[in-house]
């Protein structure tokens, strides 16, 4: 398909999240229903206007074939049905195949709904053994390294290559928190300090506790429609200007660089298709699974040059009022983490920031937004931008 083949034909016209944290009165199912009903009532509509069906896999409650599994609950009958396999670059990409499916006319109305409940459904050795068991079988699972201990090792090559410090991730982690401190929904509110994520206990050297994510229950869901029909909806609608997606590799044994990753391709095809650069976007929700994800995405996704993320999240300049508002809801840092669906929220957060909804952390005069997401270990990667208005 050429770059110019879904601007401006595919919006957005409901978003909703569940709350999130610990939410143990709701199974993983009932997150998946919850967000997806908010999401129709947000777009003005019911159930039986939905021909098209998402979802992810639920690592609580993973039902072979999970979509159908929410449309029998829920009693759709949709003519397009399809299940995210996993990774947040997954979960936001599967967008790009929702916007495909109605630009081609497959469906009208489409609902991605996805959540879990990983932080009251999961026992401490479940999780121990999800985290453990994402390398290689052969090359590093025998070794033991869990998925912080992955993201170590690309925090050390890139402060290797270009000096990046503890302290220019921790920048991360506090500007995350600034923003959940101002979201009401956020898990986590309490302001922190540069000092506070140095300080915080050792997880996988260099990156402490406050370097990571959270883990969370928690679910969230979108509608989408042509861009014509969009304008029939209740709720301002958010454009789809560009996407675009970038694979790299599985394992990280395998991965070619462990300092530039494949949001750079991703991030290159979406630019192509809106039209837009960098300098474009007004507030950017990028996927920060730890500290260092940030840094170099940012790098990778053209907004300072390769080296000079360290330097370019200083000085509050991913703020509120800075030179690019980064992860306004708090992100997967601060806001929550629920596994899968971490990038959906990503998506609802720019939704509200293009509609004008956030408060106190409203980004003034904000336009355009994209989105960035990956999976594995910065291993595959999605790209969206969207506008309030088509261009």
């Amino acid at each position: 398909m050429g770059t110019e083949s879904l601007k401006n034909k595919v919006a957005i016209v409901g978003a909703a999240d569940t709350e999130v944290g610990v939410v143990p009165h709701l199974s993983a199912t009932q997150l998946y229903v919850k967000a997806a009903k908010l999401a129709l009532a947000d777009a003005g509509i019911t159930k039986d206007e939905v021909d098209g069906l998402i979802t992810c896999i639920s690592f609580v409650e993973p039902f072979m074939y999970h979509a159908e599994m929410i449309a029998e609950y829920m009693q759709i009958f949709p003519r397009y049905c399809m299940t995210a396999p996993s990774g947040g670059g997954t979960t936001l990409a599967i967008m790009h195949h929702a916007a495909s499916a109605i630009a081609t006319g497959m469906c009208d109305t489409v609902l991605i709904t996805m959540a879990d409940s990983q932080l009251s459904g999961l026992s401490r050795t479940k999780a121990i053994e999800a985290m453990s068991g994402a390398g290689h079988p052969q090359f590093e699972r025998p070794y033991g390294p869990p998925i912080p201990a992955f993201y170590a090792l690309l925090a050390r090559a890139h402060e290797h290559a270009y000096g990046t410090t503890a302290a220019q991730r921790a920048a991360v982690a506090v500007a995350c928190r600034k923003h959940a401190a101002m979201n009401p929904a956020a898990q986590m509110r309490k302001p922190i300090t540069v000092e506070d994520v140095i300080n915080s206990r050792m997880i996988a050297d260099p990156l402490h506790l406050l370097d990571c994510s959270l883990v969370s229950d928690g679910g969230a869901a979108i509608v989408m429609t042509s861009a014509e029909r969009a304008r029939d909806f209740k709720t301002k609608p958010a454009y789809l200007l560009g996407t675009g997606e970038g694979h790299s590799h599985e394992h990280i044994s395998e991965a070619r660089s462990l300092t530039t990753s494949a949001a750079k391709e991703a991030g290159e095809r979406a630019y192509a298709m809106a039209g837009l650069g960098p300098r474009d976007i007004d507030v950017a929700e990028l996927y920060d699974c730890f500290t260092p994800v940030v840094i170099i995405e940012l790098e990778d996704l053209g907004f300072c040059s390769k080296g000079e993320g360290g330097r370019f999240v200083e000085g509050g300049r991913i703020e509120l009022g800075g030179e690019l508002p980064v992860n306004t809801h708090g992100g997967l840092l601060s806001h929550c983490h629920p596994g899968h669906p971490g990038s959906m929220f990503s998506i609802t957060e720019a939704v509200r920031q293009l509609r004008g909804e956030c408060g106190p952390r409203q980004v003034s005069d904000a336009k355009v937004a994209l989105v960035h997401a990956q999976g594995g270990i910065m291993s595959t990667h999605c790209t969206a931008i969207f506008g309030s208005e088509r261009v």
